[in-house]
């Protein structure tokens, strides 16, 4: 099974090797057929504590590294600079 991929903008950095990545995805209104953004935070690990807050990123699934971290830090797509 393939492994999901997400873009996302880092919120946390305050962790140990982990970051809190909140990703928006739009969907449509059932009964008012209008676009709606919908947010959900993930924590990934990063193992260079690399990613910074603001910094949009890409993070993959992967095994359980903890109780609630089951994704990983791929690539940094922009800096927050």
């Amino acid at each position: 099974m393939p492994r999901r991929v997400l873009n996302g903008v880092v919120v946390s950095d305050k962790g140990n090797k982990t970051i809190v990545v909140s990703v928006d995805r739009r969907l449509m209104h059932p009964v008012y057929k209008k676009y709606i953004t919908r947010s959900k935070k993930y924590a990934a690990h990063d193992e260079q504590n690399a990613a910074k807050i603001g910094d949009v990123v890409e993070i993959q699934e992967c095994r359980p590294i903890s109780k609630t971290k089951t994704w990983t830090l791929v690539k940094t797509i922009a800096s927050a600079e």
